[in-house]
């Protein structure tokens, strides 16, 4: 399989849409953060170079710079999310008829979804971080292009609580407790206020409207 992020829009909806189990939500997420960086990325360059914005020019550079960095870490987890779901599912396929096998691949399960459960919470911190930046933008960019900085903001959350199930349905396959639970304080951490915070944009966004 080529790598999806190479492939076209209509091709990875095709792939979403089959009866593939990948890619995923996990992947769809993070497409979502991605659009949502690549909207703030937008918002910039339509600001950028305009005289009317000339006193805001170097912030919203410096915020393109961050929204593309975060563009370019959400498109390499779609990636990432297909690649330790087929690991895991390859995992579930070993052998078990000796007690010998149970245990290794108890031990292959177990390990991979603990990867499997970083992956989604790296996508749902760089999502969180994504509806920050959006409210930047809404703030400080063009302001006929603000409505897309509102799309940024929804669908930065949208990825950022889809990522969050993914994270919650390995987490609570895992045998190590600790970890698991580790694991789902940091994401309660990043999930705290987001949904105000979203809204708040989104009326912000509004109001400008």
């Amino acid at each position: 399989m080529s790598k999806i992020k190479d492939k076209s829009m209509q091709v990875f909806l095709n792939e979403l849409a089959s009866s593939s189990p990948t890619p995923g939500g996990g992947s769809a997420a993070a497409f979502m953060g991605a659009q949502s960086a690549a909207l703030v990325s937008m918002v910039c360059n339509l600001t950028i170079g305009k005289p009317k914005y000339a006193a805001v020019e170097v912030d919203m550079e410096l915020l393109l710079e961050k929204s593309e960095k975060l563009r370019t870490e959400l498109t390499a987890m779609i990636k990432s999310d297909m690649e330790v779901f087929n690991r895991l599912m390859a995992s579930y396929g070993l052998a078990k008829d000796s007690e010998e096998e149970k245990a290794v691949r108890s031990v292959q399960i177990q390990t991979i979804l603990k990867e499997a459960t970083l992956v989604p919470l790296a996508c749902a911190k760089a999502c969180s971080e994504v509806v920050l930046l959006s409210k930047e933008a809404a703030e400080k960019g063009n302001v006929n292009v603000v409505s897309d900085a509102g799309v940024a903001v929804m669908s930065a959350y949208a990825g950022l609580k889809s990522a969050a199930l993914n994270v919650y349905i390995n987490a609570n396959s895992l045998k190590d407790r600790e970890f698991a639970a580790m694991q789902l304080n940091v994401l309660e951490g990043i999930l705290a206020g987001v949904e105000v915070e979203s809204e708040e944009i989104y009326q912000l966004v509004k109001d400008k409207l």
